[in-house]
């Protein structure tokens, strides 16, 4: 059952990442002005692509940082030093 789960969401995770469609993510103003100050030279499409990273980067970071200091700050607990019988183990 839980192998099956694991299937069908990969499976739908697949569907969905090979039929995206094109979409337009700016209003009308924003795309013309950006296309016409691009073509006469202006440099507000770099700006636009720079914030657009910005904000591609900011979450990613924001939850790297947040694991490293949970990694941090509970790793120690699990390094409890495993004590061995030293008689053999039977298993029959």
């Amino acid at each position: 059952m839980k192998g099956s789960k694991f299937l069908l969401t990969f499976l739908v995770l697949g569907v969905l990442v090979f039929i995206a469609i094109q979409a337009n993510a700016q209003c009308a103003m924003c795309s013309a002005t950006v296309e016409s100050n691009n073509a006469n030279g202006g440099g507000a499409t770099q700006g636009l692509n720079n914030g657009i990273m910005y904000l591609l980067v900011a979450p990613y970071l924001a939850v790297a940082i947040a694991g490293y200091i949970w990694y941090k700050k509970y790793r120690k607990k699990n390094d409890i030093p495993m004590e061995m019988r030293e008689e053999k183990l039977h298993l029959n």
